[in-house]
């Protein structure tokens, strides 16, 4: 089968990096050939996208049906159920995972998919590794049921490439960092609330510990990596697991302090609750070279623009 027009589809379109990501594509690609699906109802403007579709993707009848008759040729897989969420749900989150990605793959090694984007996290890193600048080729030893099903999909999405040359692409995320859609039930996801508390309430209670460094990368950059990443030429890409994307490092303490320099009144607390383990089993610091050798990886922003951006937007966005 030969695929020559250019159809994508998005799923979990409406969650956090979606929202922005399908917003991007039907800027480069135009509203009509980009499809946004997601287990949510249908709202009028929740989307960019020219057409929504309700698909549960563990219903792999559902998805391969629609994918074969919208003639869809590239697939962003962002459905999953995040760090936080799935320790408190282990088996579906290790079903939902992982299954639709290797059903996905299946259809691209049919010839009925072009390409797939999939996200990996740096929730595969774990135990016995430096917690500083850990390198792209490391042991991974996840300990988390989310990191788990990180791993396990790498896994498939090298051995697809290798076994049937099938072209999957991923990026391990760091935490991400947004104001126009919320967080999903991550470990990194105080450096989304601490933005909505500050301009609401002007105090927070972190649910991680006060020096506890981990990488971040604001979501302009994450959307910029994976367009970026999704146009590279295939024969420039050297791997085919998932590419580290470093970002930016810092602790709680750290953007607390650069969000008093906008706000001085700005007051934050600690309480760390189960998170805290999740996030101490994470590096502190990523090195991504590989990804910047081989198409292009580049930053925007720093802890100080990301934090005036984020709180002038939210803002605006809270009417305060």
């Amino acid at each position: 089968m030969e695929i020559t027009k250019e159809k994508i589809l998005v799923t979990g379109a409406l969650g956090q990096i979606g929202t922005e990501l399908t917003s991007k594509l039907v800027e480069i690609y135009g509203k009509e050939n980009v499809v946004a699906s997601g287990i949510e109802k249908w709202r009028e403007g929740n989307t960019a996208a020219g057409w929504y579709e309700r698909i549960d993707v563990t219903n792999f009848k559902l998805l391969e049906d629609f994918v074969k008759e919208q003639k869809i040729t590239t697939v962003y897989h962002l459905a999953s159920l995040l760090s936080g969420t799935s320790e408190k749900q282990p088996l579906y989150a290790w079903k939902l995972n992982l299954e639709p990605l290797l059903h996905l793959c299946e259809l691209a090694k049919d010839g009925h998919l072009k390409k797939i984007f999939w996200p990996s996290s740096i929730a595969v890193f774990g135990k016995g590794i430096p917690k500083h600048n850990v390198e792209q080729d490391v042991v991974l030893n996840p300990t988390t049921v989310y990191g788990i099903s990180k791993m396990a999909g790498e896994k498939w999405c090298e051995y697809y490439f290798d076994k049937y040359g099938v072209d999957v692409r991923s990026i391990r995320y760091p935490g991400l960092i947004s104001w126009k859609a919320p967080a999903g039930g991550g470990t990194t996801d105080y450096a989304v609330e601490i933005f909505y508390e500050a301009v609401q309430n002007g105090k927070y209670k972190s649910f991680i510990s006060e020096n506890t460094a981990m990488p971040m990368l604001y979501m302009d950059d994450a959307i910029s990596a994976t367009i970026k990443l999704m146009e590279a030429d295939k024969d420039a890409l050297t791997v085919r697991s998932s590419y580290n994307l470093g970002g930016m490092s810092f602790t709680p303490a750290e953007l607390a302090a650069e969000i008093k320099k906008e706000m001085s009144d700005f007051e934050i607390s600690y309480e760390p609750d189960f998170r805290q383990a999740i996030a101490d089993s994470w590096p502190a610091s990523i090195e991504d070279g590989r990804a910047k050798e081989d198409w292009g990886l580049s930053y925007d922003f720093d802890i100080t623009s990301m934090t005036r951006e984020m709180l002038a937007n939210l803002k605006l966005k809270l009417n305060k």
